[in-house]
């Protein structure tokens, strides 16, 4: 069954979701989870590639882009194409793609940001609508 967890961030500002990310991918490496990371468009995937690498001075998230690099256990990712494995899937972007209800696990980074906190309560009510086991953590 899949199991959709919600992390909600006291902060506005949409980049805290990118710096909150690179602790999801160290915990999920840490447990030998592969991820992907889907993200709205080519430009957010740059920016997003570049701040792995570096997300932290001490560390960084090794990564590859999704069906440019062979497979890593982070791959990063727009539009229709998928990785070869259903573990874990954060939506980076703001519609949740139905093809996310085949992953084992949903992570989407909530801040309190309109736009953001609207696709967020509407992906939340999908998984609800599905049965999805549903976890908030409220970090505020």
């Amino acid at each position: 069954m899949t199991r959709a967890d919600y992390y909600i961030l006291p902060d506005s500002d949409p980049d805290s979701r990118e710096r909150f990310l690179g602790r999801i991918c160290e915990k999920a490496l840490a447990h030998n989870h592969r991820v992907y990371i889907h993200l709205p468009d080519d430009s957010a995937l740059e920016r997003l590639d570049a701040r792995l690498w570096s997300f932290r001075a001490d560390a960084f998230v090794p990564h590859v882009i999704l069906g440019k690099t062979p497979e890593a256990p982070v791959e990063i990712g727009f539009g229709e194409q998928r990785p070869g494995h259903r573990e874990l899937f954060v939506n980076m972007a703001l519609d949740l793609p139905e093809d996310a209800f085949e992953f084992e696990r949903i992570v989407e980074i909530v801040v309190q940001e309109a736009e953001i906190l609207a696709a967020t309560r509407q992906n939340y009510q999908r998984c609800r609508e599905r049965g999805i086991e549903l976890h908030r953590t409220d970090l505020r």
